[in-house]
């Protein structure tokens, strides 16, 4: 039986979520029967049993716990739920408990999809996902991101 991933909610309704480290098969079956064909793990390692699963692509982005994803980190999940989303396939991402490393991420989702200021993005985020954003570096890569994608488009 599968069963929801901790501090799992829809970001963008069968386009992007949020959770926290799954650490079951019941957890990435729950994803596959919710529309996600993707998953970016954004601790230093894979979960256990992440290949588990067949019909969910696994992605890795390495970011060290409290510390901000680099803008070469960002592109590459936003490329990532870009194509995915494209052929209508949903994507969620984690790192331990769902709430810095992936509320910075989903920040950036926001603001970009959106095209909201980088305190919008965070503002927003934290009330969808309470808890998220976990340090000034994590807000400032967020705003750096804002005024990045303003001096060059994406």
């Amino acid at each position: 039986m599968a069963a929801a991933p901790p501090n799992f909610s829809w970001v963008e309704p069968q386009k992007l979520a949020g959770l926290a480290y799954p650490c079951n098969r019941s957890h990435y079956q729950f994803l596959l029967n919710s529309g996600i064909q993707h998953l970016v793990c954004l601790c230093e390692s894979l979960p256990p049993h992440y290949d588990s699963c067949a019909g969910l692509n696994v992605h890795h982005i390495s970011i060290v716990d409290f510390t901000p994803p680099s803008l070469k980190q960002i592109k590459e999940f936003l490329s990532i739920v870009e194509v995915a989303n494209s052929k209508a396939e949903g994507v969620g991402v984690h790192c331990m408990h769902g709430h810095g490393r992936t509320g910075t991420m989903l920040a950036c989702y926001l603001l970009k999809q959106r095209n909201i200021s980088g305190d919008a993005a965070i503002e927003m985020i934290r009330k969808m996902r309470p808890g998220s954003i976990e340090t000034t570096d994590q807000e400032k890569a967020v705003r750096d991101f804002h005024q990045h994608i303003q001096e060059r488009p994406l």
